[in-house]
């Protein structure tokens, strides 16, 4: 029995665990934070990332490690590596911790991005919106998630009150991009480079956290080709091995490259109950060497976020094929603290059930972008 060892404890940990758990799969969690919600389902270790000796007794008890979230430090990852298998290995790992290395890589592998500048510097700044203008997005190049680390610069005005909310690390800016929607790419690469995707996924924000996510995502038959093309090259690129998720803008018919998260992601969480193959048992499958398994889509799933708070169960799991998850954390203002996962066979079956649950939740805000983007097959 193998014994995968799981950098990060939070719900992405979680479900990784339980999705291994029918293979047979073991695994064994480090954090920082003793209540760690995957310490809930699988043994926990409490750790700084600076812990050697803590890590050093984790590598011994694991057969490889992976990742529940991409801002573990690069050299911590890449001192595991020299004693454990490690993936997505450290090199890849590091690529997408610093936006600006991220964006160049992207334009290196032939994937169009909004116009961006390194700013390191106050003058940097003025030079940056000088030169791609505003409204644009100013960014930490490292640690910024869920909307966090970042400001937008509507005029010039902005300038100074921008600098004196990041400055003082290195920034990155972008063009604002003024996109028809947003869509993400669950992709999958074993460690003899099989490669496999998850039908395109639209998305929704709201303050910067995803709020919903349909799938697939409706009238995406022209970007499904170069969507996985772009993801293929950045796998292929990274030699990486696991989930990965590509998010892009699409603008005027063509996708822009908007970030990618070495692990699995939030907009695949349909998976475990939309797809034959889950996001995670993929991730796991990938790691430990196994043949991945069937990433089709069993219908049309939406996600719903719980932030801050889980609303009610009981409209939603009165729904025919709705599914609850719970991940155990204490409410907070903007934490990640759920998701329900609605599927059916139809759009019109999901618009009845979505509508329904918006209603009894009082979720119409929440609900009424995806309802109006649902169209039948």
């Amino acid at each position: 029995m193998s014994t995968v060892g799981i950098l990060g404890g939070g719900q992405l940990a979680r479900m990784l665990a339980l999705a291994g758990a029918p293979l047979g799969v073991r695994f064994l969690i480090v954090d920082s934070a003793a209540d760690a919600c995957a310490g809930q389902v699988a043994p926990l270790l409490k750790a700084d990332w600076r812990d050697f000796d803590a890590l050093d007794a984790f590598a011994k008890r694991i057969d490889v490690a992976t990742f529940d979230f991409e801002n573990v430090p690069a050299d911590t990852a890449a001192w595991l590596a020299e004693r454990v298998c490690v993936f997505p290995e450290p090199p890849a790992l590091a690529a997408t911790q610093d936006r600006l290395i991220e964006k160049t890589l992207f334009r290196e592998l032939g994937i169009d991005t909004p116009a961006f500048a390194a700013v390191d510097s106050y003058q940097d700044l003025q030079r940056a919106l000088a030169e791609i203008g505003s409204p644009a997005v100013l960014k930490t190049r490292r640690l910024g998630y869920d909307g966090k680390g970042q400001f937008r610069i509507k005029s010039s005005a902005d300038i100074d009150v921008a600098w004196q909310a990041l400055g003082g690390v290195p920034l990155i800016l972008e063009a604002w991009i003024a996109f028809e929607r947003e869509v993400s790419l669950i992709a999958v690469r074993g460690r003899n480079g099989e490669f496999s995707t998850y039908p395109l996924v639209q998305n929704w924000h709201a303050d910067g956290i995803l709020s919903a996510s349909l799938a697939p995502a409706p009238h995406a038959q022209a970007l499904i080709e170069p969507a996985t093309r772009h993801a293929r090259a950045i796998a292929e690129h990274l030699d990486y091995v696991g989930a990965f998720a590509l998010e892009l803008f699409v603008k005027d018919g063509r996708l822009l490259g908007n970030e990618m998260a070495p692990r699995v992601h939030n907009s695949g969480h349909w998976t475990i109950e939309g797809a034959p193959c889950s996001q995670f048992e993929n991730h796991v499958r990938a790691v430990l060497g196994l043949p991945l398994g069937d990433t089709s889509a069993l219908g049309v799933s939406v996600m719903l976020n719980w932030i801050g708070e889980l609303p009610a169960a009981q409209p939603v799991l009165a729904e025919p094929r709705a599914h609850w998850h719970d991940y155990g954390k204490s409410p907070r203002a903007g934490r990640k603290v759920g998701h329900a996962t609605l599927c059916a066979d139809s759009a019109t079956e999901m618009r009845a059930r979505l509508a329904r649950v918006a209603r009894a939740l009082g979720r119409e805000a929440q609900v009424a972008p995806v309802v109006a983007t649902l169209v039948d097959r």
